[in-house]
This record gives structure tokens, C-alpha cells and sequence, in this order.
């Protein structure tokens, strides 16, 4: 008998156990310094060669890179490979959730990755430790080796579009599972956000683990707001039975 399809929705929060901070929650990096949201805003990095300069030591100084998969990760790889057909939809750049074992194929990065950096002109990519090495040897701005345009981290910037095709993937993803679990999100950015709507509208049952209230909590068939690290694993360990 086929097992229901699982989606599972991951933000910043599934992270956090990890070391990488989140962006909106009570202590989240830009509750803390709101200057911050500028350094990976498109308009203002493709502006303003300081901005850039501070986004390239920011990347320096980001635990993302070097972060390891926490328990929640791990739990979500446990469910895969129990058999119960298991989708992420990630908001996350971290890459963790491939990290943990999760088949690439089976996860779709809807903000993009940190690990990679994508030249904004003539869109040649490359890795970005070899990026961090170049700022690390004194570019504070280093320009795409193709054609001197400039780079950026492959992340979605705000201001920046999602792909469509991606966005598309976790649509249809979303309106086939029976379950849908977000997890660590404040359900506030658009129009990742707006998944646990069409999940809650296909008829799935909606789980929403976070440590704060969202936006679609009156939607959920079930509202957890324990620690994502042990949560998560009990409630997966659950769908896995």
C-alpha cells in the first residue's frame, strides 16, 4: 500500500539548533540590527559598492557554511527513508537538509543557496568558498572572473523574483500531499508563505510547528509550539508508524 505524500515546509527556525539565527523571530538578525536587510536587498547591493563591501564580510562571518545538521534535520531524513514519500520545500539557504542525507532531488531550494555565488550579468556560477577566499586575499568586491560583472551570493535576494519553475514544483507539490507540515517559519513571506493556504485548501492536514504565531494558525489542523529539535522528531516519528 503507498504511504500519503508528506510535504514539509522548512524555514529559519529548523536551522537555529544549528547555530544559524533566524530573520524575524523575538531575537531574529533583523529584530536586532534592521541596517542588516539592506546587505541582501537587491536594489541597495546593486547600488552602493559599500553595501557590497559589507555583504562579502558578512558572508565571511556567517555560521551558514560551516553549520551542521541538527536533530530536526536529521528526523525529517529518518521519515524518507522509512518509506513515506517525503517532500522539502525550503526556505532556507543552509543546504543542511541535504547535508543531513535528503536526496537532493527531493528538495526544493526556493530561495536559492549560500553556497554558490552567481555572477549578475552574465549569470556564471561558481562556488562561494572560492568567492570568500578572493575577499579573504583582499577583493573586497570580487567581480565575476567571466566578465568582470557583479557577483552575488545565489540566494534570492528581497527584491528579487522567485524562479518560477521552482515556485511551480512546490505548488503542485503542495496540492498532492496529505500532510503538510511547516516548520520553523513565520509564514510571513510571500508567496512561500501562502503554501500552507493551498495545502489547507487541497484538503491536507495542515501541521504548524513554530515557536510564534502565524499568519495560518486558524488553518491548522494542529498547532505545535514546542522546541523544533524535539518536536519535529516525535511528530515525524509519528507519520513514519
Amino acid at each position: 500500500m503507498t504511504k500519503p505524500l508528506v510535504a514539509l515546509l522548512s524555514g529559519a527556525g529548523i536551522s537555529t539548533d544549528s547555530g544559524i539565527p533566524d530573520y524575524r523571530g523575538p531575537n531574529g538578525l533583523w529584530r536586532r540590527d534592521p541596517e542588516a536587510e539592506k546587505l541582501v536587498t537587491y536594489e541597495y547591493y546593486m547600488g552602493d559598492p559599500e553595501i557590497r563591501r559589507r555583504s562579502w564580510q558578512m558572508r565571511r562571518a556567517n555560521r551558514t557554511l560551516t553549520a551542521e545538521p541538527n536533530a530536526a534535520h536529521h528526523a525529517v531524513v529518518a521519515l524518507e527513508r522509512s518509506g513515506v514519500p517525503v517532500r522539502v520545500i525550503t526556505q532556507n539557504v543552509d543546504g543542511l537538509h541535504q547535508l543531513a542525507g535528503m536526496p537532493d532531488r527531493k528538495v526544493l531550494e526556493l530561495h536559492g543557496t549560500a553556497h554558490r555565488v552567481v555572477c549578475t550579468g552574465c549569470h556564471a556560477r561558481g562556488p562561494m568558498e572560492e568567492a570568500l577566499a578572493r575577499v579573504e586575499a583582499g577583493e573586497a568586491d570580487p567581480p565575476c572572473r567571466e566578465c568582470g560583472g557583479i557577483l552575488k551570493s545565489a540566494t534570492v535576494m528581497f527584491g528579487e523574483r522567485l524562479d518560477p519553475v521552482v515556485l511551480g514544483e512546490a505548488a503542485a507539490i503542495t496540492k498532492a500531499c496529505k500532510v503538510f507540515v511547516a516548520v520553523g517559519s513565520t509564514l510571513q513571506v510571500q508567496p512561500a508563505a501562502g503554501l500552507a493556504g493551498v495545502a489547507a485548501d487541497h484538503g491536507a492536514r495542515l501541521v504548524i510547528v513554530n515557536a510564534e504565531p502565524t499568519p495560518y494558525d486558524e488553518l491548522a489542523d494542529e498547532v505545535i509550539r514546542e522546541p523544533i529539535g524535539t518536536a519535529l522528531p516525535e511528530l515525524l516519528r509519528g507519520l513514519a508508524a
